[in-house]
């Protein structure tokens, strides 16, 4: 598409960065409306609405930049309920001891779309052009939504019409364990409506929504730019670049179901509060690519930055198991809201970060090195914030 229609770095960043224009403005309503009605439907709305946006990319690309814009903010929209709406089902359908792995697992799932869409989208535009991409993966999410439909039927195990008997009473046992255990810390109000000013109130959020923009600094930085770093500052073409991308983003699905598997057993041996290993694994989350970020920025060599840029995106995968897994700690009831809250804020680099390295690379004639430094200065800041402020334990009754 660059090519096609002659868009400068700069351009290309700007439209990028248009979908978390979106991709803010429902991170609040998402959480907010999942933990009222459900995860279920607002996750189902979700995957329609950007898998209609989608689709219809390529025709909005042919009137005019704007409407381009315009596609990719609403496909932004669509997106932007579903990390709410999947926290909310994990707080109502997975007990605390097997939490980081379901969510590390449920995440490793958007990797490996990277991986398996990274495989397909060159031989896709080799035969049927760049179109096919978005036509191909539109129309899977209609697929994944009758299968949805199909095979799913409420929120929570008290809603669902499909469940065994036995597995309802053991999830009713297992989640309601931690709540009478910690029946003495801080209560919020009996009403439905999402206690905003509350939860703003402790440090606890704070932590989870600063380290939050901490790790989406670095994660959609490479997301949006990792295959243009390969072609243009490692020179490697266009489709080895889409192949070397596959890399990373493996060892990203690798690492979050490893990090869930590690932090799971320490919980569940009694030996280290939830508290410890969140803040172990978010630390290995965030000083693990920040490390290997530098060595990117030092090296001359294609294989090795290759190398350490997969090292950098498998460790900051670990905080899947650290703040990732942290909304369902503090506050279960509101774990969709508190993800609102928290992706709100990490959706700022998304905006800025992804639009400002376009403009970097073009002001400075393509130097990598000050935007990987950008990057690194977040992860140390987070890794601060989330020690010194961050806890695992129920904050939200």
């Amino acid at each position: 598409m660059r090519h096609e229609f002659g868009w400068s770095s700069t351009t290309v960043g700007v439209i990028q960065s248009a979908f978390f224009w979106g991709y803010l403005l429902t991170q609040l309503p998402g959480g907010y409306l999942a933990d009222r009605y459900g995860g279920r439907n607002v996750l189902a709305f979700g995957v329609v609405s950007w898998s209609l946006m989608t689709f219809v990319t390529p025709l909005a690309a042919s009137f005019s930049l704007p409407v381009l814009l315009a596609a990719r903010a609403l496909l932004g929209v669509g997106e932007g309920v579903a990390m709410p709406a999947m926290n909310n089902l994990i707080s109502r359908w997975i007990p605390n001891r097997e939490r980081s792995r379901a969510l590390s697992l449920i995440y490793s799932g958007m990797y490996m779309g990277s991986v398996i869409g990274l495989s397909l989208c060159p031989r896709l535009m080799r035969s049927f052009g760049w179109q096919s991409v978005f036509y191909v993966f539109g129309a899977l999410g209609f697929v994944w939504y009758v299968l949805w439909e199909r095979f799913t039927s409420g929120s929570s195990p008290k809603e669902s019409k499909t469940i065994d008997p036995e597995e309802r009473e053991y999830l009713r046992r297992e989640l309601g364990r931690r709540r009478s255990r910690e029946s003495g810390t801080r209560t919020t109000p009996a009403s439905q409506d999402v206690p905003w000013r509350l939860l703003l109130s402790h440090s606890a959020t704070w932590a989870i929504m600063i380290s939050h923009f901490c790790c989406t600094w670095g994660y959609f930085l490479l997301l949006a730019w990792l295959p243009t770093y390969f072609n243009q500052a490692l020179g490697f073409d266009l489709n080895a670049s889409a192949i070397l991308s596959i890399l990373p983003w493996l060892t990203m699905f690798v690492g979050a179901n490893l990090s869930g598997w590690i932090a799971d057993h320490l919980i569940s041996t009694g030996k280290f509060t939830t508290t410890t290993v969140r803040k172990m694994m978010q630390t290995i989350g965030f000083l693990g690519p920040a490390s290997f970020l530098a060595l990117v920025s030092s090296t001359q060599n294609p294989a090795n930055a290759v190398l350490y840029m997969a090292m950098a995106l498998g460790l900051a995968s670990f905080s899947q198991s650290g703040v990732y897994s942290n909304h369902g700690d503090i506050g279960p009831k509101y774990a969709g809201s508190l993800l609102g809250l928290s992706n709100t804020l990490a959706t700022v680099p998304g905006i800025i970060g992804v639009a400002l390295t376009g403009w970097i690379l073009d002001v400075t004639g393509g130097t990598w090195s000050i935007v990987f430094y950008t990057a690194i200065f977040f992860y140390l800041l987070g890794t601060v914030v989330y020690n010194v402020f961050g806890t695992g334990e129920r904050v939200f009754q």
